[in-house]
């Protein structure tokens, strides 16, 4: 998997242009936006400990949950990038309680693209100096062109997806995303600010024996996530499975798609539609999931058919090799 690639992420952009099949350019540049904004904000998350970014803002955000510093500049960062370079019509954020609305210079809307995003995912672990992560979902808008972008153009099933990605800030940072033609890996070369090509063509293992889940809501889950944690946990030829779990989706994610393994966030007695929220987290990872020849469901329905109601919709979430997600689907 691992290449010695000198080809850096705007060369492959350019040369995997025409196989997109929307090929305008506007993709490339949406996706070179996203790319400037994560060096920047990999440029503040390696500060961390040594400016004011840490902790708590004192702010609580449409989630409920107390926002951190850093996810309020994350969220600035992107935001400013999609919009100067004037590549989308619409952006939604976990950070924000409604969508924004992008104008063109001409005022005319013309754009085709919204982008959903969440700046900056497990930022509850950056001080203490575990990896966190950016993700990110493109569509096309389904309203017409000229007009001002509505809810209707963020409420699309994750099928409708034309780009979705991530970018982990870790021991190195790397962008990894798909427009639907496999998933590719790049990382960042810090020296030179220059994304190469790393990690081509990514795909899950068929199988795998790593299981990510917060074992302590133990108590407050669906007895066939019950079973199926012990039926990992059971002693067999192939078995007992690993439990490594960081908090971090992009984090666990990642570690699962190169190694192999799966990633749960089931519903409970504490929530009952999960946690993990539908437009800004499940959809984009379960188009990388499938693009890698992995699996991602609810636990009974694929994710990318699901109709969203709501922008913070929030569902059970299982992801990963798809004998693992086939797996615990078959406990529930």
């Amino acid at each position: 998997m691992l290449g010695n690639s000198t080809k850096t992420l705007g060369e492959f952009i350019i040369e995997n242009q025409s196989s997109f099949k929307y090929s305008s350019g506007e993709l490339s540049k949406l996706i070179n936006a996203i790319r400037l904004a994560a060096k920047v904000v990999n440029h503040e998350v390696n500060k961390a400990g040594l400016v004011d970014i840490l902790g708590s803002s004192g702010d609580v955000n449409i989630q409920g949950e107390t926002q951190q510093k850093l996810d309020i500049h994350a969220h600035n960062k992107f935001i400013e990038s999609l919009t100067n370079r004037e590549i989308v019509c619409g952006i939604a954020s976990e950070e924000e309680e409604d969508f924004i609305s992008i104008n063109s210079s001409d005022e005319k809307h013309q754009n085709s693209y919204v982008v959903l995003i969440d700046p900056l995912d497990g930022s509850s672990n950056i001080d203490v100096n575990v990896s966190v992560g950016t993700i990110f979902s493109i569509y096309r808008r389904v309203t017409p062109i000229g007009s001002p972008v509505t809810l209707e153009d963020f409420l699309q099933p994750g099928k409708n997806q034309v780009a979705a990605g991530y970018v982990i800030y870790g021991t190195s940072t790397m962008l990894v995303y798909t427009t639907g033609d496999g998933v590719n890996g790049f990382t960042l070369n810090p020296a030179i600010g220059t994304f190469y090509l790393s990690h081509p063509n990514m795909k899950f293992p068929k199988a795998g024996n790593i299981y990510s889940i917060n074992e302590g809501n133990y108590n407050h889950f669906p007895q066939g996530v019950k079973d199926y944690i012990k039926y990992c946990q059971k002693e067999e030829e192939d078995r007992p499975y690993t439990s490594r779990y960081i908090g971090s989706l992009v984090s666990d994610f990642h570690r699962n798609m190169i190694k192999g393994g799966i990633y749960m966030y089931p519903k409970s007695s504490k929530a009952s539609n999960g946690k993990l929220r539908l437009l800004y987290e499940c959809n984009p990872m379960a188009f990388i999931a499938e693009q890698a020849n992995g699996k991602a469901s609810n636990g009974h329905t694929r994710i990318l058919d699901i109709d969203p109601k709501e922008l913070h919709e929030r569902v059970p979430f299982f992801c990963g090799s798809v004998e693992m997600v086939d797996k615990v689907e078959s406990f529930m």
